[in-house]
Formats: C-alpha cells, sequence, structure tokens
C-alpha cells in the first residue's frame, strides 16, 4: 500500500534529487519499484497491468494537448495512459504508479461543475506534475488562489528561471514557453515555492516544499515550448526516477502474455484488411497464439493492384497463419452497379462486409470465442470510449471492417494503447514487410470512394492502373515516408486531348497528395514538379482511357482528404 505524504513541518520532499530528505529513496517514498508492480496492480484492468512494470496516468480535464503529453512520456522511454479526472483513488494505487500528471483543460476551476480529481491522490506519496489547469487545480486544493488573469497569455511567452534545479534543471534562465490560459494562481497556499515567471505570470512553474507537486502554467509538450521535452525529463527521471524500460519488444513480450491469458485455449478471429493496423494485430496474434488464430480476409474487388497477393504472400507464406480468403468481389460489384451516391456505396459495402464476414465466421469452428480488431488509442479517446470522460465524441466506435457488436464474440483489442506510430514501431518489431508497416492510409470502401461516380471493373481497372503509376514514382523518389496520403481519383468527366495526329476523348484522373499529423487538418503536398510531370506522362502514355492529369491544391478544411 502507497505511503502516506509526510504532513507539513515533517521530512520534507528534495525536489532537486526526487526524494525526501529523511533519506529514503523513490521506493521507500511510495515510489515502487518495478519489481513490486505486478503485486500492486493485482486489481487493475489486464490491459494495464500488461503495458508496463511503471506507468504514469495522466487524469485528462479536457485538453486538447492531453494525447501529446501522453506521447512525450512515451518518447521519454515510460508507458503513460490516460485517465478520467475523477478516478478512483483506489484505481490509481493500483497501477503503482511512478507520477501522476494532471492536464489542461477548457474550464475554469471556479465554474460550477468543473472537474477535479480526488485530493487524496496528494497522499499516494507520488510526485505530481500539474500543467495549466492542472495546476491552478491543484494549487487551489493545497490552499492557494485563483483568478482571471489581468493579462490573458495566449502563444509564446518569455519565461524567467528562478530555482534551475529539480524539474527545471539544465533549462536556459530566459527562455520561450507556449501558453493558453485565461486564469492564472495569483495567491500561493502556504508551503509553495516559485520557480519561474513571465512578465504577466508571477507563479508561472512552482513547487510545493513539502509534498512532491509540481506545477507549470504553461504547457512543456508542445514544440512550441523549446525546453519542453527536458522539462517532462526531469520529471520523470529526476523526481519520479523512472527507469525508462518502457520499449516496443517489452510491450510486445507482456502483451503477448496478456492475450494468452485472456483467451486461454479458444479461437481468435481477426478481420485482416491489409492495412497496417490490422496486419499488426494479425502478426501479434500469430507471435502470441499460434495456430489457433484464423485470418478471414474478405476481397471486396475494390482493393489496389496486386493488394490481395500481398496479404496473401505475407500471413500465409510468410507467418503461415490460417488465412481463409473469401472473394466476394462480384456480389459486391453487383450492390454498387449503377449506383452514384457515395453514401449509399458505403452503406452498400458495409451491409455486405457484414454478411460476408458473419458467414465465414460461422464456418471457423465452435471454439472461435473472439474477435481481434486493430483499435487505437486515438480511436478510443475520440469515440468517448477512452478514460478521459471529458473527451468530445468525434467519432462512433468502430469496429474491423464496420462489424456490429451483435457477432457474438468478445473483442481483444491489443493496439488500443498504442498511437500510429507505435504500431508501426511495433510492426518492425514483429517483421513485418516495409509496404504493410508504412502502408498509407486505405479507405474501407476501398477504390469506390476513388472511382467518383458509378463503380465498373473497366473503371476500377483504370483507376488500379494509375494508382500503382503514382505509388511507384512516389517510392522511386523517396518521398512515400514523407507524405501522409497519396493517391488517385478517377473523375466523372471526359476531357478532349490530341494522342498522336488524332482527337481524343478520355477521362481524368486527379491526384491528391497530403501532408498532416492527425487527419483531422491536413495541407497539400508541395510534391516536386518533376515527379508530377513524370507521373502524369507515365499515366497518359501508359494507361489507356486517361487524357489528362489534374493536381488537388486544397487543404482540409475546407476540403475533405478523400474526394468522397
Amino acid at each position: 500500500m502507497a505511503q502516506r505524504l509526510p504532513s507539513a513541518g515533517s521530512s520534507r520532499f528534495d525536489p532537486a534529487v526526487g526524494r525526501s530528505a529523511t533519506g529514503a529513496d523513490a521506493a521507500g517514498s511510495g515510489l515502487p519499484s518495478p519489481a513490486h508492480a505486478g503485486a500492486a496492480a493485482s486489481s487493475t484492468p489486464p490491459r494495464v497491468r500488461a503495458a508496463a512494470s511503471e506507468a504514469i496516468p495522466i487524469l485528462d480535464f479536457g485538453s486538447q494537448y492531453a494525447q501529446l503529453i501522453a506521447r512525450r512520456v512515451r518518447e521519454a522511454g515510460v508507458f503513460s495512459v490516460l485517465m478520467a479526472p475523477d478516478a478512483p483513488i483506489e484505481e490509481l494505487r493500483a497501477l503503482s504508479p511512478r507520477g501522476i500528471i494532471l492536464s489542461g483543460g477548457p474550464s475554469s476551476v471556479s465554474d460550477a461543475g468543473a472537474p477535479s480529481c480526488d485530493p487524496r491522490l496528494f497522499e499516494l506519496g507520488v510526485p505530481v506534475l500539474g500543467i495549466c489547469y492542472g495546476m491552478q487545480l491543484a494549487a487551489q486544493l493545497l490552499g492557494g488562489r485563483v483568478h482571471g488573469a489581468p493579462a490573458r497569455e495566449y502563444g509564446r511567452a518569455k519565461l524567467r528561471i528562478l530555482d534551475s534545479q529539480g524539474l527545471l534543471g539544465g533549462v536556459p534562465d530566459q527562455t520561450t514557453v507556449w501558453m493558453s490560459h485565461g486564469d492564472q494562481v495569483d495567491a500561493l497556499g502556504e508551503g509553495f515555492v516559485p520557480l519561474a515567471a513571465t512578465p504577466t505570470c508571477p507563479f508561472a512553474a512552482v513547487r510545493h516544499r513539502d509534498l512532491p507537486f509540481f506545477g507549470v502554467q504553461f504547457h512543456p509538450e508542445v514544440t512550441h515550448t523549446p525546453h519542453g521535452a527536458e522539462i517532462i525529463r526531469n520529471f520523470l527521471y529526476e523526481i519520479c526516477r523512472c527507469s525508462g524500460t518502457w520499449r516496443m519488444a517489452d510491450f510486445l513480450d507482456q502483451q503477448s502474455a496478456a492475450i494468452r491469458e485472456r483467451v486461454g485455449s479458444s479461437r481468435v478471429i481477426c478481420g485482416l484488411s491489409g492495412g497496417v493496423d490490422s496486419s499488426v494485430v494479425a502478426a501479434l496474434l500469430a507471435r502470441a497464439i499460434g495456430d489457433r488464430l484464423t485470418c478471414i480476409f474478405v476481397d471486396n474487388g475494390l482493393l489496389r493492384k496486386n493488394e490481395r497477393d500481398l496479404v496473401e504472400r505475407t500471413f500465409h507464406g510468410h507467418f503461415d497463419i490460417d488465412l481463409r480468403t473469401i472473394d466476394a468481389s462480384a456480389a459486391f460489384l453487383g450492390d454498387l452497379r449503377g449506383v452514384l451516391d457515395p453514401q449509399e456505396k458505403r452503406r452498400l459495402i458495409g451491409h455486405r462486409f457484414i454478411e460476408v464476414f458473419r458467414e465465414a465466421a460461422k464456418d471457423v469452428g465452435a471454439d472461435a470465442r473472439f474477435l481481434a480488431q486493430g483499435t487505437l488509442y486515438p480511436d478510443v479517446i475520440e469515440s468517448g470510449h477512452g478514460h478521459a470522460g471529458t473527451s468530445a465524441n468525434i467519432k462512433l466506435h468502430h469496429n474491423v471492417g464496420g462489424l456490429p457488436a451483435d457477432l457474438g464474440f468478445d473483442l481483444v483489442e491489443p493496439l488500443r494503447e498504442l498511437f500510429k506510430d507505435e504500431v508501426r514501431s511495433l510492426g518492425e518489431v514483429l517483421g513485418l514487410p516495409p509496404e504493410i508497416v508504412w502502408r498509407h492510409p486505405f479507405p474501407g470502401p476501398g477504390l469506390a470512394v476513388r472511382v467518383i461516380g458509378e463503380v465498373t471493373p473497366e473503371r476500377l481497372a483504370v483507376l488500379r492502373d494509375c494508382d500503382e503509376i503514382l505509388l511507384e514514382e512516389l517510392r522511386a523518389a523517396n518521398l512515400y515516408r514523407s507524405t501522409s496520403q497519396v493517391f488517385a481519383v478517377l473523375l466523372p468527366v471526359q476531357s478532349v486531348g490530341v494522342m498522336g495526329d488524332g482527337r481524343s476523348y478520355d477521362s481524368v484522373v486527379g491526384i491528391r497528395a497530403v501532408e498532416t499529423q492527425d487527419f483531422m487538418t491536413a495541407d497539400w503536398s508541395r510534391l516536386p514538379w518533376e515527379l508530377l510531370a513524370t507521373v502524369s506522362s507515365r499515366i497518359v502514355n501508359e494507361v489507356r482511357g486517361v487524357s489528362r492529369v489534374v493536381y488537388d491544391i486544397s487543404s482540409k478544411p475546407p476540403a475533405t482528404i478523400e474526394w468522397e
């Protein structure tokens, strides 16, 4: 059980070394060593328990940067997990955390119904870092006062360091930080010491003399705070005494063990699309449970050129997985005959996919109790199903290929604590080929949303050839990994051209290339003109039925990434 924090006036916390002045190290101050973490976490859900021997829970008060905090902690080699701000103290204690971070948030601590946390978390004996709203909330709970600032701070601010030990160790005396606040702490409670200030914020960073609490009004997690990563590392390593053992190879071993514990002797079905998420799930399950995995790959006739061959070669040939390919292309294309409306296309494709998958799953066997899917951490958070109860419901919860919850299987989601680039790293550790690990996102309805207008075998063949040329040249120019998503679109218009000495009247192909971090917003990629010229020339010369190539220079918003 975690040790209770000393009361004011007893043993003091030394921020420079991250331990109490009584000489107790991190383990003796309520900070568990990795060896004790498993026992302490017996009541913790398996997904968190399996993720790491040491963890930093982040209480999410609705900050737009909460995921970014989690990323920065993981990049420093420590596992992090977002949790609801009102997470029960027992749940926090069960994690045996090395430290706790309180995120920012859009509320004012004085608002009615403003999110708060259990004040007993300051009694867990672990360091706590409050960021922006998190600092204000903690300061108020510990006897300070928070009011609207005389001058609000949004954007870059000049920070003057008053105490360069501990949290701010190694940070220049004068530096730049990123601010985003209207309220601020204007009176500190007993025991607080200011660490840094800006011209308009006298308590831009603080610590408590007796409690292991630290607070910053600015946002160290954003790149606009040049020394922010250093500050976070100081908290993790100098104050929390983390060992930095979280590595993807360790995650692989831990998650494999958790999967085996979860599924027992049962069989698991994985809906394999060929995308990086489902591919990594399949490879992970193959490592964890071997021949008790069955993958179902549905060929809907809307795949890119040679995509089916790549999936079958990788998972049936290389990984020797029980892969069952269902060729339902005729059914899908039949459903789409004469359909022009993009939403109707998506509805028909989704309905047919469920029917095909349901029938295929029936043939797997009675011992198949689990369905695996490639849900990622952003999916969990954005769907409102994550730990952070204040998260907005941006997208509906989605299963593999849009599968409904009534298929009768228990879900296995081994990637639900990972971000996209972490999934790619895991894929590399698992030995997946680069063309799958680094594959650009591909829509569930496939090429049906990139053939604008009616979807026919002839138009699909044209688009496949154009798309293949585009990706070939992009890879040859070593630009595939530096772009976020690149694809060709077959437009429902024809254009006059001159082919040789004759007049042509053929199709128009659009090229779409974007760069983005989160796919919520995106900017068009400035691909080299020479590359675009080569792509255009090859498409017009090599693909019959195309006489014109255009380049989409629209950003998102107002446009979307896909054309439908």
